[in-house]
């Protein structure tokens, strides 16, 4: 038994929550990955996990032990990088979750300047706005904007988003430009609500003006959980929307949305890149975020 790769698909079982799922991402059978912890378990002659039919548990042991796994794998992986880094050799897959708007019109627009840089990373981007379970769903990272909600990630801030708030000209031409922001919390405007996935509600704007803030939320007909769809819906003129700047300038440009209350100013958007720490130093997780910070400098 070698016991740093049965160090590595026991870390690997619990960060996925699963013997399949640790298979998959080591590129092994399940048959060898639960040998393996077999293998370990036997040797330390402790139980690590507890099986069910249903899910992978760890035990008080499994627990002390992964902690000490997990820095043993760390400082291995930071020794073979510190020899591959010079020659720029990474390689292998990376998982990501990112938000649908950003990837539409900031990622994969450049993703190819990423590609020249490292041509041996292959990514599986999974395109959402919703919350992911890094450890249950075997992801590497997430990018996100809005607070952190997981204490359990780390997470490295990229940038900040500025944020304005816009309008439709068909629907101003129906309800009339609202001249001041409390105007959006009576009965006479809509805004398109969005759904924050950490909360599944409607989330406040903090509005600033000299020494005047304003918390407002407003009153929705719609509300939706992806970006993409928040855009197509203040497009329509299904109510007024706070976009990041990135996603509202080509349309201000065009003409098919309009800013409004201009002497206003919103409180910026973080945005964060996060991962579990059992991916701390995944070399090929650390070199994308090192070119997003790069790319979102350029837009924030």
């Amino acid at each position: 038994m070698d016991r740093f790769d049965a160090m590595r698909t026991f870390t690997c079982v619990v960060d996925t929550g699963s013997f399949t799922k640790a298979a998959e991402t080591l590129h092994i059978s399940r048959a060898t990955a639960t040998q393996l912890v077999q293998q370990l378990e036997k040797r330390l002659q402790v139980r690590l996990l507890d099986r069910t039919t249903r899910k992978v548990g760890v035990t008080g042991a499994g627990s002390a032990f992964y902690e000490r796994a997990v820095r043993l794998l760390a400082d291995l992986d930071d020794a073979e990088n510190s020899v591959t880094a010079s020659q720029e050799t990474l390689g292998g897959r990376l998982r990501l979750d990112v938000p649908s708007p950003l990837a539409r019109l900031v990622l994969l627009p450049a993703l190819s300047a990423f590609f020249a840089r490292h041509p041996d990373i292959q990514i599986d981007m999974r395109v959402s706005d919703r919350t992911s379970d890094l450890l249950d769903e075997n992801i590497d990272g997430v990018i996100r904007g809005g607070p952190m909600a997981d204490p359990t990630l780390i997470a490295r801030r990229l940038g900040d988003l500025r944020l304005q708030t816009y309008a439709a000209p068909d629907y101003l031409q129906r309800l009339g430009s609202p001249q001041h922001p409390r105007e959006l919390e009576g009965p006479e405007h809509r805004i398109v609500g969005y759904l924050w996935a950490h909360r599944n509600q409607q989330a406040s704007y903090l509005m600033r003006r000299q020494q005047e803030a304003l918390g407002i939320r407003g009153h929705y007909a719609l509300a939706v959980d992806d970006g993409n769809a928040y855009l197509a819906a203040a497009l329509a003129g299904l109510g007024i929307v706070w976009l990041p700047d990135y996603m509202a300038r080509p349309h201000v440009a065009a003409g098919s949305l309009i800013r409004l209350f201009p002497d206003w100013q919103l409180d910026p958007m973080p945005l964060h890149a996060a991962f579990p720490p059992s991916r701390r130093n995944n070399a090929r997780l650390r070199a994308f975020i090192d070119w997003a910070s790069e790319l979102i400098a350029g837009i924030s």
